[in-house]
């Protein structure tokens, strides 16, 4: 017995217009550019302890990392509070792999 073909009048027609909520769009490209840099961050910082334990870098250099990184941690904070974000937001999920930051 064979199945009887849909016509195509019996389809339900795809909308012919996505409505896409603005606000929602630019919240979530700032938190993906967030998420990035906070990204890049943490891996500076790493890196950057990472060769103080090492010895390759002097006083004055390890002053001024420090003072950079304090710098940038304290203007991510004011992006996501000026956007409305918590660090918990820039942290995507990736499934059976975690997450992409590391808990503090």
């Amino acid at each position: 017995m064979s199945t009887p073909i849909p016509s195509a009048s019996s389809h339900v027609s795809a909308p012919t217009r996505v409505d896409i909520d603005r606000d929602s769009v630019g919240r979530d490209l700032v938190a993906l550019v967030l998420t990035v840099v906070e990204l890049l961050r943490q891996l500076m910082e790493r890196q950057a302890i990472r060769r103080i334990d090492a010895g390759g870098l002097t006083d004055d250099q390890i002053e001024r990392v420090g003072t950079t990184l304090m710098l940038l941690d304290q203007r991510m904070t004011e992006l996501c509070d000026q956007h409305g974000l918590t660090p918990e937001d820039l942290n995507l999920d990736l499934g059976p792999l975690g997450t992409l930051l590391p808990r503090d």
